[in-house]
């Protein structure tokens, strides 16, 4: 993979922004967007033709006449166009309307049957051909993605970083689990990356947030969700935003304005880990809650004191392992546990 060239690339201004609905939902949306895009920033346009979604009977996409849309995008706006496939079929009909950039999306980069199956329909193009992170944190599926296609001679290859999933995160959708794309980035510092605000997001109003941190890191590019009426969208509408707020977005930025990147790393893998364990606090004391209740319908006692000798005991061998210290992993399980207790003494 490191011999791959990243030449496609240069020809791009950057960042290289790649913009558009979600959903391609009729032609008077798709053309209305286009038109409101600034082509001073906006060099691709991008629509959703074919929607996986987690449930049926949701919109799943307008299908094949999306892609005539978008030829007529290429044609009276002079955007390239892009979009997601995810088998055999989406390949051949993006190959026969002769769309520019085709992405592999999370869903479809878990399974490598379904990379390969991409992989040996898009055989020898010099399309762009874009791959998502898999949904679960495992930098293997991403590369594994890469090296399937590269092995169908494929050689104008990037990524997207659009988040990975978590058990539970109030502030993203996706969390961006910086450390691992930028751990990607440094073995594979030629396959160019573009972040995916939109899906890290899932609303609006942590982009502008995100696309900051992506250019403090030397991304190369964005993929940026919009809609001519956000909230009407049927599909992501939250993390939808108006086409003229890209200029809005990146017409604040420096890009002159350098930071200490190693530094400007270290912080945010620690903001990340530190907002995780203030999500996992906040479940652990709803938790305390409902023992309480069961606490109080059984007429137990609120303090278990053997029970807590032996969970303390466990996790100081845990920490132990880790390279904690005793007096770290007391201090900090000793607050919890009196607020717990506090919890249960206030319901009982």
């Amino acid at each position: 993979m490191k011999k791959i060239e990243p030449n496609w690339i240069n020809s791009f201004k950057k960042p290289l922004i790649i913009s558009g609905p979600c959903s391609a939902e009729n032609e008077n949306q798709i053309l209305e967007i286009a038109k409101r895009l600034d082509k001073n920033y906006v060099e691709i346009f991008r629509a959703g033709i074919w929607k996986p979604r987690t449930r049926p009977n949701n919109f799943e996409g307008i299908g094949e006449i999306g892609l005539k849309w978008l030829n007529k995008v290429k044609k009276k706006k002079g955007f390239l166009v892009a979009i997601e496939v995810a088998n055999k079929i989406h390949v051949e009909l993006a190959l026969k309307y002769d769309i520019d950039i085709i992405w592999i999306g999370a869903r479809s980069t878990v399974n490598p049957f379904t990379v390969q199956e991409i992989a040996e329909s898009l055989k020898d193009t010099n399309k762009i051909i874009l791959v998502k992170n898999p949904l679960n944190p495992d930098i293997d599926l991403w590369i594994g993605a890469l090296e399937r296609l590269i092995n169908k001679g494929i050689k104008n290859l990037g990524v997207i970083h659009r988040g990975f999933s978590i058990y539970k995160n109030l502030k993203y959708r996706n969390i961006p689990n910086w450390k691992l794309a930028l751990k990607f980035k440094k073995l594979y510092p030629n396959i160019p990356m573009l972040c995916d605000p939109s899906h890290i997001c899932g609303n609006r109003e942590g982009i502008f947030e995100v696309i900051k941190k992506a250019i403090h890191f030397n991304y190369e590019g964005f993929i940026i969700e919009t809609h001519c009426d956000p909230d009407k969208a049927l599909s992501d509408s939250y993390q939808q935003i108006l086409p003229e707020k890209i200029k809005e977005f990146f017409s604040k930025i420096d890009f002159k304005k350098k930071k200490n990147i190693k530094l400007e790393y270290k912080r945010e893998f620690i903001n990340e880990l530190d907002e995780n364990l203030i999500y996992l606090l906040s479940d652990r004391m709803i938790l305390s809650e409902k023992i309480a209740i069961i606490k109080k319908i059984n007429n137990l006692l609120v303090f278990q004191p053997k029970r807590w000798e032996s969970l303390i005991e466990k996790y100081i061998n845990l920490g132990n392992r880790l390279g904690l210290s005793k007096k770290l992993i007391k201090k900090i399980f000793n607050e919890i546990h009196k607020e717990s207790i506090n919890i249960q003494n206030k319901i009982i």
